[in-house]
């Protein structure tokens, strides 16, 4: 796989994008995105753009999400080594890179077979393998494996999947985008208990939206 010094000078380009004018500060999400080659998860016409602060359309008329955007969310996540973190919409897979760098144990799904199929083929060729990786539908969750530290949707849901609340640890973190129109505010859930929720909201954002069932 191609990731050359001049990659690497774009990726780190963009780390200090990131901190100085985004305002991320987890070190940890910073470092980990300074490891994982963008420019591999799209197409080859995009990649001298891929270390800028945009979205690319991938495969299943989907985008890869900003740079800013995941490192956002991924800090809101607060990820720890070793956590378990259930991934609604591996998409091309850049996020679920992003945990596994983290050193997460990253349980992933994804309901478009084209997207199941590359991210699967990307992630195992870097050698970031995903704890569990399923071709599903994600407002189901993975019941099997729960429960998850931490719980994180890439795309826009119209309500909230309860189901995969009942599936986050008490004093796990979930971060959702949730919206009925092409912008969606980002929210932080934490389970305080089996009944109670803590809410935060963290602005508008536009995600691909949240749909049920496989798509082949």
């Amino acid at each position: 796989m191609r990731d050359t010094y001049v990659h690497k000078g774009k990726r780190k380009q963009l780390i200090d994008y990131l901190h100085q004018k985004i305002g991320i500060t987890d070190s940890f999400v910073l470092g980990a995105m300074n490891e994982v080659p963008r420019h591999l998860f799209i197409e080859s016409v995009f990649e001298d753009y891929a270390y800028e602060d945009r979205a690319f359309p991938i495969a299943a008329k989907q985008t890869i999400s900003h740079p800013s955007t995941v490192a956002e969310q991924t800090e809101l996540l607060e990820v720890n080594e070793g956590e378990k973190i259930l991934e609604i919409g591996t998409g091309c897979g850049y996020q679920t890179a992003v945990l596994i760098q983290m050193k997460a144990l990253v349980y992933t799904i994804e309901r478009q077979k084209d997207l199941y199929n590359f991210s699967t083929k990307i992630l195992r060729e870097l050698n970031l393998r995903p704890k569990f990786q399923s071709f599903g539908d994600g407002f189901a969750g993975l019941p099997t494996f729960a429960p998850f530290d931490k719980v994180l949707v890439t795309c826009g849901a119209e309500i909230l999947p309860t189901e995969l609340l009942k599936q986050l640890k008490v004093g796990g973190k979930m971060v959702i985008p949730l919206g009925k129109t092409d912008e969606q505010v980002l929210y932080r859930f934490t389970k305080i208990s089996e009944t109670q929720f803590e809410k935060e909201e963290f602005g508008v954002y536009k995600f691909v939206p949240m749909l049920q069932n496989k798509s082949f």
